[in-house]
């Protein structure tokens, strides 16, 4: 009983309804769809901020500790209890919950990696860009083909500055092969982004979006996103070998 139970809540995280025809489109964006997009993407942004401002700290007065974790846990359980309603009461829980959160990731970096933390936190100032970049031109735009492109040549030339980095051998060996990490890695996630946001304007057709929530199933559903897409393409790229 307990093995189909984990069985079904397996096969419901990984199933998604998008089809590849959803993760081509580059059309205008509906106008609730639209509101949607950008409310997820302003709260990601300023969770990222939040995360980022706190990462800095810890890298300049090693702001992390015991404290940052305890602060951390607690507000991410203050806000899983907080009514869906309180949305200004859920936007500062989590502002606050990543804040610590950042500090903390800087112990994380410290003492499981080798990873200078500078470099740590130049990967978070480079994704908060990212996002940031990947909430403007959704401003100015609905057209999923422009913010698509707008934040992929934004990753494109930081990950082509890595390498460039890298090639020219302008720093340290050590510190420019962990740059060329740090940049691939962002790029990754930026395209990561895009197909995730395909999640976002397929589930705002059947109503409201909890922005709040979003943030962390950004993370969460992130391998379940991920094979989706990739069985999508590989069924698309079987069927056409199969018609030729």
């Amino acid at each position: 009983m307990k093995f189909s139970v984990m069985k079904n809540a397996v096969k419901a995280y990984f199933k998604r309804n998008w089809t590849r025809q959803d993760l081509m489109n580059s059309g205008k964006i509906s106008m609730h769809a639209y509101r949607s997009l950008k409310r997820v993407y302003l709260t990601f942004f300023c969770a990222m901020l939040s995360f980022t401002f706190g990462s800095f700290l810890h890298w300049i007065w090693e702001a992390g500790g015991p404290v940052t974790v305890i602060s951390s846990v607690a507000s991410l359980l203050w806000l899983y209890i907080t009514a869906p309603w309180r949305v200004r009461k859920r936007v500062l829980l989590l502002l606050y919950a990543v804040f610590n959160l950042g500090a903390s990731f800087g112990l994380i970096t410290q003492h499981l990696t080798e990873m200078e933390q500078a470099l740590a936190f130049g990967l978070l100032v480079g994704s908060t860009i990212g996002i940031g970049t990947f909430w403007f031109v959704a401003l100015i735009t609905r057209e999923r083909g422009e913010i698509y492109m707008g934040t992929l040549l934004y990753s494109g030339a930081v990950i082509f500055s890595g390498v460039c980095v890298y090639a020219l051998d302008i720093l340290d060996s050590h510190i420019a092969h962990w740059m060329l990490v740090v940049y691939t890695l962002h790029a990754l996630f930026m395209g990561y982004l895009v197909v995730y946001s395909q999640e976002i304007l397929y589930d705002a057709r059947f109503g409201d979006i909890d922005f709040v929530n979003c943030t962390f199933t950004v993370f969460l559903h992130l391998p379940a996103i991920v094979v989706h897409a990739v069985r999508l393409c590989l069924g698309a790229e079987i069927q056409q070998h199969r018609r030729n």
